[in-house]
This record gives C-alpha cells, sequence and structure tokens, in this order.
C-alpha cells in the first residue's frame, strides 16, 4: 500500500509539468495515457504473480478482477462494475473513492484536462499483456462535479491462447 501512497503524492507534480512542458492539454491527456499505458503492460505481471487470481473465464469476469483486486492491489481502492451492455463487451468501472484527485482542484482553463487518464491506460496496457483489447475512456470525472469518477471500458477483441500441443502428447 505505500506505492500507491506515494504514487498519489506525486500524481500531481508529474501532471504539472506534463502541462508546463507541453503546453496543450490535449497532448496532456495522450501522454497520460501512453505513460500508464507503458505502467500497464508492466504491472500486468505483478498483479499475475501476487493476486493469485485463476484464469479470467470472461470478459465480465476480468472485468470484476480489475474492479475489486487491481484497483484494490493498485491503488487501494476498489471500483463497482455496472451498466453493462447487452452482449457483455462493454461496461463501467466506478470509482467513488479516487485517491489520484485527493486534494485536487482543476482550474477553469484545464476543463478539458483528463487528469486521471493514466488509469486507462494502465487498463489498456495490462489487458493488451492477456491478449486482450480494450478502449477505456472517463465518461464521468469528480474533477468536473460528477459524484462519481466512471471509466467505461470497451472490448474490442480478445485471442485465446492456443497451444500447439495437448498434454496428454
Amino acid at each position: 500500500m505505500q506505492n500507491a501512497e506515494i504514487f498519489t503524492l506525486t500524481y500531481g507534480s508529474m501532471v504539472r509539468q506534463l502541462i508546463a512542458d507541453l503546453e496543450d492539454v490535449n497532448e496532456v491527456n495522450k501522454q497520460l495515457d501512453t505513460m500508464g499505458y507503458n505502467i500497464g503492460i508492466r504491472l500486468i505481471d505483478e498483479f499475475l504473480a501476487k493476486s493469485k487470481t485463476g484464469k479470467c473465464v470472461d470478459f465480465r469476469d476480468t472485468a470484476d478482477k480489475i474492479a475489486k483486486v487491481g484497483f484494490k492491489m493498485f491503488l487501494n481502492t476498489s471500483a463497482a462494475v455496472a451498466n453493462w451492455n447487452a452482449d457483455s463487451t462493454e461496461c463501467s468501472l466506478i470509482l467513488e473513492d479516487n485517491p489520484l484527485t485527493d486534494f485536487v482542484e482543476l482550474p477553469e482553463s484545464y476543463s478539458g484536462l483528463i487528469y486521471c487518464n493514466v488509469l486507462c491506460g494502465v487498463i489498456r496496457g495490462a489487458l493488451e499483456m492477456v491478449n486482450i483489447t480494450v478502449s477505456c475512456s472517463f465518461v464521468k470525472d469528480v474533477l468536473r462535479g460528477d459524484d462519481v469518477s466512471e471509466l467505461r471500458l470497451k472490448l474490442l477483441s480478445q485471442m485465446h491462447e492456443i497451444y500447439p500441443y495437448r498434454e496428454d502428447d
């Protein structure tokens, strides 16, 4: 949990430096997503090694493990999974408590900033390493006056592992 606290305390400084360096909110949003993606492709190994969760059976199971195990493990919070579409390929992860937004206020001049966009990148990167391609974006944000932060996940593709041999070979 100490890593989560350190990350949340330093995250604001990192975002502020990106704003100073890039001077364009849209570029900052892209950079936060890219940084998150790079974190996610490395974080998945730690998640798989330490979480002791089994293989996900479907996208619903994957979303549930992200919400209940992943967020708890890395940010010391959890999310609710809701708003599934009919074919179970889209859902929302709802964070009532987002530690990245503690002590943060967005000035009006940065209203286009997706402050926690790093989370979308982390989810995309981690899932890509286990052959699941998703799109992820914020649809609600407490920093914009919403009561919760809501990320929307959409399953784009999923490759199932194919083994070239059978166990009895």
